[in-house]
């Protein structure tokens, strides 16, 4: 293949390539402009609302939780529909109480005065994704716990079924079972099949 130098043109702007003949290296410092960067040397970290969208702040509590419901209500939520009720029902109170407490906790650096906000509203424009994460948090575990009591009130109501189907020791006796559900959609959905 022939090579295909590109021509060389002095508005290039490649923040790797040396610097032109005759000129000395200069040391490194932050772009300033449209990149997201904020060039005055805070780093990206800095979440004044001024520049650029916010960063998540691992160290700051309030998001922490915030985070941490979403997760464990979606977990919960899996475990509720997979059958583990108590591993949901565990999961989507922790997020009940993340959500809860990332929607009302005073941020790290929290003034006393009367008037100031408090909770994720403290956080300014940074509190959007947050409060996104803590109400889907809110939502999941709301369906995780909900999914776990159900499991619980149906082994409660048809308990001789649940204890029959546990103590039957052939197939045919698990299928006589089937008599102790009743007739209609839940009866259908806990038969046992052959």
């Amino acid at each position: 293949m022939p090579d295909r130098r590109q021509p060389d043109s002095p508005t290039d702007d490649n923040p790797f390539a040396a610097p032109p003949e005759g000129r000395p290296d200069q040391p490194w410092q932050p772009r300033s402009g449209g990149d997201g960067g904020n060039g005055d040397g805070n780093g990206p970290g800095d979440s004044g609302g001024q520049r650029g969208p916010a960063r998540w702040d691992p160290t700051d509590p309030i998001q922490r939780r915030a985070r941490y419901a979403l997760l464990a209500g979606m977990w919960g939520f899996f475990f509720g529909i997979f059958g583990i009720p108590s591993v949901g029902l565990l999961l989507g109170a922790l997020a009940l109480y993340w959500g809860i407490s990332a929607l009302r906790g005073k941020p790290a650096a929290a003034t006393g005065e009367p008037g100031a906000p408090t909770g994720l509203d403290a956080l300014g424009p940074a509190a959007r994704p947050q409060r996104t994460a803590a109400v889907s948090g809110l939502v999941t575990a709301s369906l995780a716990i909900l999914l776990a009591m159900s499991s619980y009130a149906l082994q409660l109501a048809y308990k001789d079924f649940y204890v029959c189907r546990d103590d039957a020791l052939t197939k045919s006796a698990e299928l006589q079972c089937n008599t102790l559900l009743p007739d209609n959609f839940v009866g259908e959905v806990l038969k046992v099949r052959q």
